[in-house]
């Protein structure tokens, strides 16, 4: 059994795919653009649908591997990708590989072509505007800039823009003006620049060479093309010419030219015989760079064919071929003996002298040789000698670049790829023969043409704001710069006071409208140029989301995702994310709040699943978004089919039983040798098995068990073997038992060799079923010893196999004989063996390189394990040199994982190398990897701090970034400390505890907000680094305006009769500023029917309004807020109680009790009341002192029934069963009773506190004394307020 497996997330029809990030923009975290729809990082993540092609360490044989664990996030679509980089991982079989490939060719999902196409496009620039918004011209599609076109084709040079409004075109050639309309075979393709120039009607196509540039026009700017230069492709004719035969002495160099034809682009040269076979080349006869061939030493058998050069045209698709050589080869040897070919001395043996090397390409002892920065380097030198010399390359005083060099046409030439200025130097090849050397020095040196430090980039403002382009480039020599305004010169332009040019940037302040315009930067030397537009825009527009409201995301548990939440604004806005609706941003533990506002969480948990929404927030306004998150579990295969041998015509199952999400459908199919299984008569599909009746051979191979939902999917596979029947010599064998064979016997080693050697062994019975398999296993004494691993397989058939073996590894061995039955006890061991060891084939890997203080630099890595040593005594050559000044290396040799390089400058870059080496040697040159040495505290703090007050609540900060060489680190970022001094308010304590924003990184610009209004702050500036805070700036102090307060508390509305209604409020709990006073609107309603609504304004110290009612049967709605200068702020809604012919009985009853309360009437009744109650207390205190048993008093201390109406501590309960109210009991608002106290108590109607009495003498107590009041008064009985207990504690 084999488990392959991959796991992912993809959008439902009508969803969106969860995004996650890996790559390296993923692993940075930022992506290509803050604007983008969609990111590939989300797609790479939580692809689904084929395995991915990094299936790491995939079993073998009958074990059991685990691929898809919990962290496990490869992503399936990444070979749609680049499938022809898919490469077989160590372990992978070709059977896992070809899966792989297979279906990486099967069709995606839909959504994954769009997000694809959305990743591309966003690779177009950093700010994307919307297309409904006006915005100057940019160039979105243009011709190479050396455009060679075919001249039978009709001819294309293309040129597309988009803005808005949509831009004009027109044409320059060679620097003038283009009429377009003037030339008949012109014309420019609807709403786009690209210029077709058509030859059906006759004409040249030479006439229209030359340099051409585009112009893209609206009425906010000119973005210009690069200039292209056209050129026909040309591909002459090979002159005709008689060729002569060479002659040549047999042993002698030659070298026969090819001289092709000058042709655009240049012919591509091979060499073949007339009959049109390819000359075969080898280290002595080969193909130079220039096309020539060259013979190092001429041989009788090269007259046997001719020779001649061919030129394939690109264009064209046409080979022409020169006339051909024809040799003739001088011998003292004339006969061609084929076998003095293998001859060990083959030249002797012809009679050629032996002479020493000499160079035919190139001439000479030394040259020269210029290449470009980023193009390619190719060396070549080419000997003659006899024998045929060798080859050998260097480079004076350091290494060749191992990542980056090459060799080829048998090592006589170097290519080193992407050339940059450290590779400028000497370089010597050596040729070398056994009968001297000789070499030849190339002096390289590298140029370059401009290339980009800091491209600018397209700048949109609100207006008021201030910004800058940046127009950096390098090369050799040093370019120049030049600006342009709309094509034009800047020098030419008309002035702009807002607008100051500083060299390589230019500097705008205070940007208002009439700034809108596409600035060019032309940078050139000697070796070309780089053109580059970037428009400025001044937009004032408030936050909007770009991607569709309410998405719907599933994910797999434990993956890692991303959400996008794509906005755009002017002023840029901030982008703050929350989880269901809580105040808590989230940022940091689980969640990570990328800069241009996506939102990453690391591992999926159940816990997770919620609604996510993002607001984006500037000076004008705020926009949200919500994202669903649901959490599904993951699709696994819990019991795999297992490897499995069957004789012919039996029956066969594979068990394939899944766990799965149970709102996910889950489909589970079969593949057979990785291509879709069919399942015919024999077979039978089941939703946890497949089972094959009748196996015949054809079915042996690999099964694939495929459990697939939409989101994600499992693998695992298994291997059937199928045994072809063996006649046995009579039936009474046949009916013999069967069982597993014995232990094979007499284990001998032999053909002992370095890393290879051959095992013999006896069989032992078969216990009359056939013998299947050998499984030969190993153990080894000194890493794992006593543990025994299956070292190969091998058929029934065989008793001695070749076993091959890894260096340093003293072996035993033993044997299992394996049938239909079962398998053997292991074979005695063998004896034991010992191999040599070798040097390690390896490196370290996870190599870095970081500074743990400011003064040095910690080199760690992954130590190999002991397996990879290949030797005693492993131990690790550590290298490192400043990158920068490409000294000499240092080194230092380490038995651990870890170095530490002291005295180290602040924050240098270094190369490092960790070569591993045992007693027997090195290993192979190790790759270079670049590390830091330690930060320090930043020198500088951030200078010229602006504050601009945005709001009561927020300011804006700008402020000059500090220099890169005082940041002694990298710059994490900007970071503001700000503290309220004071409020404008008087006598009101603040807190001053200091708080802080963070800009991250290297920004001019920043909001802060979740400001105090009416008060005094204070603020501070400093670069943060990796060590930490820099300096703090000078203390800025500012002032927040005054803002719009909070809603009042407490706000009540009481009806204490049915023609008044009182209201009654506290002031706001922050006031933001001076009250001025409250305004409280109210309209009248009765069901569907509404009032006028009418508006009070009070004093800002009044609290309490009454008014009347102008019906008993309409209701009020209230709406009260508090004002200061700057304008009302939150309102605070309240209803005034529903009257009695809409309330419940027991509400309306409630509602009124204020009211009937206050009546003479009830006063009255409750004072009868109160007198009846009296005379039957004295009554029971009569018959109580006489001696006669009251029945309350003797049920006292028995347990009560739920039915029984009394409490336990023996009082009356007065309410009847129905649970009705007494006549005057308080309610709650909510038409409740209050069942713990009495409301209407002395405290409450007048100035009685501790009385139980009103002023008439009147008595309104508590009638009924709660359980649950006793439980909270622990030990307090509520004997003491119950009035028959008040009695007896007078008896």
């Amino acid at each position: 059994m084999r488990r392959l497996a991959t796991s992912g997330a993809a959008g439902d029809v009508g969803e969106v795919a969860a995004p996650a990030a890996d790559s390296s923009d993923c692993a940075r975290g930022r992506s290509l653009s803050p604007w983008r729809l969609i990111d590939l990082c989300a797609i790479c993540d939580t692809g689904v649908g084929a395995p991915s092609a990094d299936w790491n360490s995939a079993p073998s044989g009958g074990a059991r591997g685990r691929l898809n664990e919990a962290e496990e996030l490869s992503s399936a679509w990444e070979v749609h990708l680049e499938p022809l980089e898919v490469t077989r991982s160590q372990g992978l079989g070709s059977r896992e590989l070809g899966l792989v490939l297979r279906m990486a060719r099967q069709q995606p999902p839909p959504w994954v072509h769009a997000a694809f196409l959305l990743f591309f496009l966003s690779l177009g620039g950093a700010i994307e505007i919307p297309m409904d918004l006006t915005q100057p011209p940019t160039i979105t599609k243009q011709s190479v800039k050396d455009h060679i076109v075919d001249p039978r084709d009709n001819i294309l040079i293309e040129c597309e823009a988009k803005g808005n409004p949509a831009p004009s075109f027109h044409w320059t050639r060679n620097s003038r003006f283009f009429n377009i309309a003037k030339d008949p075979r012109v014309s420019m393709r609807r709403r786009s620049g690209t210029l077709v120039i058509d030859f059906r009607s006759g004409g040249r196509p030479e006439e229209y060479e030359g340099e051409y540039q585009c112009f893209a026009r609206n009425k906010f700017g000119t973005a210009l093309s690069n200039r292209i230069r056209l050129q026909v492709s040309k591909s002459p004719l090979w002159p005709k010419e008689n060729l002569d035969p060479v002659v040549v002495q047999e042993g002698a160099p030659l070298t026969l030219q090819c001289n092709p034809p000058p042709g655009l682009p240049s012919p591509v040269i091979f060499w073949m015989s007339s009959s049109m076979e390819p000359i075969t080349q080898d280290k002595r006869v080969s193909q130079g760079h220039n096309g020539d061939l060259y013979f190092s030493n001429v041989m009788l058998q090269d007259m046997q064919t001719d020779y001649s050069c061919n030129a394939r045209f690109h264009f064209t698709h046409t080979i022409q071929q020169k006339n051909p050589f024809t040799l003739k080869v001088l011998t003292n040897h004339p006969y061609n003996d084929s076998s003095l070919r293998n001859h060990p001395d083959m030249y002797s043996a012809r009679g050629v002298a032996e002479r020493t090397p000499s160079f035919m390409y190139p001439q000479g002892t030394s040259s020269s040789q210029m290449v470009l920065r980023g193009m390619d380097l190719l060396l070549e030198c080419i000997a003659s000698g006899v024998p045929t010399p060798d080859i050998a390359w260097y480079k004076k005083g350091g290494d060749l670049p191992s990542d980056k060099a090459k060799f080829e046409n048998f090592n006589k030439a170097l290519r080193i790829t992407n050339v940059s200025e450290e590779d400028s130097g000497e370089y010597f090849c050596l040729a070398s023969n056994k009968m001297g050397s000789i070499r030849h020095t190339i002096s390289v040196r590298v140029k370059a043409a401009p290339y980009w430090l800091d491209e600018p980039k397209n700048l949109i403002l609100a207006p008021g704001e201030d910004g800058r382009l940046v127009c950096r480039a390098n090369g050799n020599p040093k370019p120049t710069v030049q600006w342009m305004v709309n094509g034009e010169p800047l020098q030419s332009a008309p002035p702009n006071p807002n607008r100051e040019v500083a060299g390589d940037t230019i500097i705008f302040r205070d940007t208002q409208i009439s700034s809108r315009a596409v600035y060019q930067c032309n940078t050139s030397n000697e070796h070309g140029y780089l053109l580059a537009n970037a428009f400025v825009s001044v937009l004032d527009v408030p936050p909007r989301m770009l991607s569709p409201r309410n998405q719907f995301i599933r994910v797999i548990l434990y993956n890692r995702t991303r959400l996008d939440c794509p906005f755009f604004g002017s002023p840029i806005p901030t982008l703050r994310w929350f989880k269901n609706g809580q105040g808590s941003n989230l940022d940091g533990g689980n969640y990570h709040v990328y800069e241009n506002g996506s939102l990453e969480i690391k591992m999926i948990r159940k816990e997770d699943q919620g609604i996510y929404t993002c607001v984006a927030t500037n000076i004008l306004g705020k926009a949200e978004n919500q994202v669903r998150l649901e959490v599904k579990d993951p699709t696994r295969i819990y019991r795999m089919p297992e490897d499995q041998v069957a004789k012919r015509g039996t029956t066969v199952q594979l068990e394939c039983r899944v766990k799965h999400d149970p709102s996910l459908k889950l489909t589970v199919s079969w593949l057979k040798d990785d291509e879709p299984l069919y399942i015919g008569n024999r077979m039978k599909k089941e939703d946890d098995s497949l089972t094959i009746f009748g196996v015949a051979e054809r079915d042996q191979g690999s099964y694939t068990c495929v459990a697939s939902t939409e989101l994600d999917q499992d693998l695992a596979k298994a291997y059937l073997t199928v045994l072809a029947d063996q006649a046995t010599p009579t039936n009474r064998l046949a009916a013999l038992p069967k069982g597993r064979p014995d232990r094979p016997r007499d284990l001998e080693l032999t053909d002992l060799a370095e890393r290879s050697v051959r095992l013999t062994w006896i069989p032992g019975d078969d216990n009359n079923s056939p013998i299947t398999d050998y499984v030969v296993q190993f153990e080894e004494d000194q890493f794992q010893p006593g543990v025994w691993h299956d070292h190969s397989k091998f058929p029934g058939s065989v008793n001695s196999a070749i076993l091959q073996l890894s260096p340093y590894v003293n072996y035993q061995f033993r044997v299992i004989a394996v049938n239909e039955v079962g398998s053997s006890h292991p074979s005695l061991p063998s004896e034991r063996y010992r191999t040599s060891g070798a040097p390690p084939e390896s490196n370290p890997s996870d190599v870095k390189g970081e500074g743990t203080r400011k003064n040095n630099m910690e080199i760690t890595w992954t130590p190999m394990n002991a397996t990879s040593a290949f030797g005693p005594n492993l131990r690790y050559i550590v290298k490192w040199r400043r990158r920068e000044t490409r000294e000499t290396w240092n080194n230092v040799t380490v038995w651990g994982s870890r170095y530490v390089v002291g005295q180290t400058p602040v924050y240098v870059p270094y190369e490092i190398r960790v070569q591993a080496e045992n007693d027997f040697g090195k290993a192979p040159e190790p790759d270079t990897v670049i590390g830091y040495s330690g930060e320090d505290y930043p020198r500088a703090a951030p200078t010229e701090v602006k504050i601009r007050v945005l709001n009561s609540t927020a300011i804006s900060l700008q402020w000059n970034r500090v220099y890169s060489d005082t940041v002694q680190g990298q710059l994490r970022e900007y970071r503001a400390y700000y503290w309220r001094e004071s409020s404008l308010l008087k006598n009101l304590w603040v807190s001053q505890k200091r708080q802080q924003a963070s800009f991250p990184g290297d920004r001019p610009r920043g909001v802060v907000s979740r400001l105090f209004p009416y008060s005094n702050y204070k603020l501070e500036m400093v670069v943060v680094n990796g060590r930490g805070d820099g300096p703090r700036s000078e203390t800025k102090e500012f002032t927040t305006p005054e803002g719009v307060p909070s809603a009042p508390r407490r706000f009540r509305v009481r009806q204490p009769n049915l023609e008044t209604i009182n209201l009654e409020w506290d002031h706001p709990e922050h006031p933001n500023g001076i009250l001025t006073g409250y305004t409280l609107k109210y309209v009248a309603f009765n069901g569907t029917k509404v009032g006028k609504q009418m508006v009070e304004n009070f004093s800002p110290n009044q609290t309490k309004f009454s008014m009347q009612r102008a019906d008993p049967v309409s209701r009020y709605r209230f709406t009260l807020s508090a004002r200061t200068q700057v304008g009302s702020g939150e309102a605070v809604t309240e209803e005034s109680p529903a009257p009695p012919n809409e309330a419940t009985p027991t509400a309306a009853y409630t509602n009124n009790q204020a009211d009937i309360a206050t009546q003479g009437w009830f006063i009255g009744l409750m004072c009868a009341i109160a007198l009846l109650v009296l005379i039957l207390l004295i009554v029971c205190f009569i018959k109580r002192s006489r001696g006669g048993k009251y029945p309350v008093r003797e049920k006292k201390d028995v347990p009560l029934g739920p039915e029984d109406p009394k409490e336990e501590d023996g009082s009356f309960d007065y309410s009847d069963e129905d649970n009705k109210p007494l006549q005057g009991s308080q309610t709650s608002l909510d038409g409740t009773i209050k069942q713990q106290e009495s409301d209407d108590s002395l405290v409450d109607y007048g100035e009685g506190g501790e009385g139980q009495f009103n002023e008439d003498g009147s008595f309104i107590g508590q009638y009924t004394v709660k359980k649950d009041k006793e439980e909270t008064e622990g030990n307090e009985s509520s004997e003491a307020t119950s009035p028959v207990n008040a009695i007896y504690s007078l008896a």
